[in-house]
């Protein structure tokens, strides 16, 4: 069976999808992504003495900034009423990095997946951001979905 793409019309231009036809349903989608900061800088933000300031609470205010402007940077996500998002960060001693958790809830008629990627990419982004005086060698990677509930399919991903 082939999937049918939703995203265009008759003549195959891109078009956002019609859901005014759609009931809510509660819907999350949680993502994850690391960046590997290097021995010194991983030090720095652990004990909070990037010259920058607070880097995971600015992280944090600018992951969720981004799950909530995320129709403004993708041209064909719905804008959406998001009732929960929550950026977490984990210190990953093995890498000298961090993993970036995203999860995002809402009770709409489309998923959230696009906004949860958003706010981990820019949450990372940020990190890099404010580090990048004391290495800007920094790698960010394995940004992907982990999980979503909601709408016709519930999809469990392990990414590593």
């Amino acid at each position: 069976m082939e999937k049918e793409f939703t995203h265009f019309d008759d003549q195959g231009n891109a078009i956002m999808v019609d859901v005014s036809n759609k009931g809510n349903t509660a819907r999350e989608a949680i993502a994850k992504g690391r960046i590997e900061l290097g021995a010194e800088a991983f030090g720095l933000v652990q004990q909070r003495k990037i010259k920058k300031g607070d880097v995971l609470g600015v992280a944090r205010v600018a992951g969720i900034m981004a799950v909530k402007n995320t129709a403004l940077l993708i041209p064909m996500c719905h804008t959406l009423l998001i009732t929960h998002c929550s950026i977490d960060f984990e210190f990953e001693e093995e890498y000298q990095g961090i993993t970036v958790l995203c999860t995002v809830k809402v009770n709409g008629k489309t998923g959230v997946e696009m906004e949860a990627m958003t706010g981990v990419s820019v949450a990372l982004l940020t990190i890099y951001d404010m580090c990048k005086a004391v290495n800007n060698e920094m790698e960010i990677s394995d940004i992907g979905l982990i999980k979503k509930t909601g709408g016709k399919n519930d999809v469990n991903c392990q990414i590593d």
